[in-house]
């Protein structure tokens, strides 16, 4: 597997690249919590999510002649952007399959970045599939969203960074909260934390109807969704925890926490009126969970991961001037 000289080497590939985003506070998120809350805020990166960190370390180590053919990824967006703009600082050209209903947004940013796009059906449509058929076609190397212990390495950077600000502010963290879809960020940053902070209780968050890293943590073995599972948060959906992140994860996390999309909903209210700042709804989850009381918060030092950003206006508008 990987252990925290990958995820340190990452982070030196990383260093200009990326945002060593900032970790933030606020007395009344605080207050909410009883205890200390330290917000790690991934929708500052250029990209508005921490997608670049793994899609940067995976393609700025391929060699010459994998990177003159090419990439192709799958994705719902914010894997796609970070995709797009390595391969746009790395001249690679970037090839990512979307769902055609992605927020616009993500798709909007893609293209903007290079990327070329090409949609298909989330409902009958196996993006997966699809995406490895043309990359056999070309030749290209694949870039998972997080089945690639490069993408979880980049991904943990997160994690790195949490443990070092967090010491340095005076308040290392005794958990950390992070939205999980298919386990990338919480496995990587799951590495670098234990590493750093050996007694760290490590939390995922997923939407409730998408809760297959919770019971399959809970079960000891990889578990899927039910079917006709519905969410909000378009950058958690995903069917089964990755093989390599469910690996790490199983011995590093302490236990999966889930939110309902009404939590959700709430806690993008609160970071835009409390902390003046534009969460997508997959980015809030971990922010849900302190709202809604999930985890044990009081008198303690909680990390949490705002980790994308990427919001249609009027689905973000509507959510700010629904009442809860």
């Amino acid at each position: 597997m990987i252990d925290i000289r990958d995820v340190e080497a990452a982070a030196e590939r990383l260093t200009g690249v990326v945002v060593r985003t900032p970790l933030l506070q606020n007395a009344e998120l605080d207050r909410i919590a009883g205890g200390k809350v330290l917000i790690k805020p991934e929708c500052f990166q250029g990209i508005g999510s921490f997608k670049i960190r793994g899609a940067y370390n995976l393609l700025s180590q391929l060699s010459p002649q994998q990177a003159e053919r090419g990439v192709v990824a799958w994705s719902s967006g914010n894997h796609a952007q970070g995709v797009a703009l390595a391969g746009k600082l790395l001249g690679i050209h970037a090839a990512i399959v979307m769902p055609e209903d992605a927020p616009s947004a993500k798709l909007e940013n893609t293209r903007r970045l290079g990327g070329e796009i090409i949609t298909y059906d989330r409902y009958t449509g196996d993006r997966e599939a699809i995406a490895r058929r043309i990359a056999a076609e070309r030749g290209a190397e694949i870039v998972p969203s997080y089945e690639d212990l490069r993408i979880i390495a980049g991904q943990g950077t997160v994690g790195l960074e949490i443990a070092e600000q967090s010491v340095a502010l005076g308040l290392p963290v005794d958990q950390v909260f992070i939205n999980c879809g298919g386990g990338g960020l919480t496995s990587g940053s799951a590495v670098a934390l234990k590493s750093r902070l050996p007694d760290i209780e490590i939390y995922t968050v997923e939407p409730e109807e998408f809760d297959d890293t919770a019971r399959s943590l809970a079960s000891g073995e990889r578990v899927s969704i039910k079917e006709n599972a519905h969410s909000i948060c378009d950058a958690l959906l995903t069917d089964m925890p990755g093989k390599l992140t469910f690996d790490i994860m199983s011995e590093l996390v302490s236990k999966g926490l889930t939110v309902s999309d009404a939590e959700v909903r709430e806690a993008m209210r609160f970071a835009f009126r409390n902390l003046k700042i534009v969460v997508e709804p997959g980015g809030a989850a971990a922010l849900a969970a302190v709202l809604a009381g999930k985890g044990d918060t009081a008198g303690k030092t909680t990390a949490i991961v705002f980790s994308g950003g990427n919001v249609d206006v009027e689905q973000f508008a509507a959510i700010q001037t629904e009442r809860a």
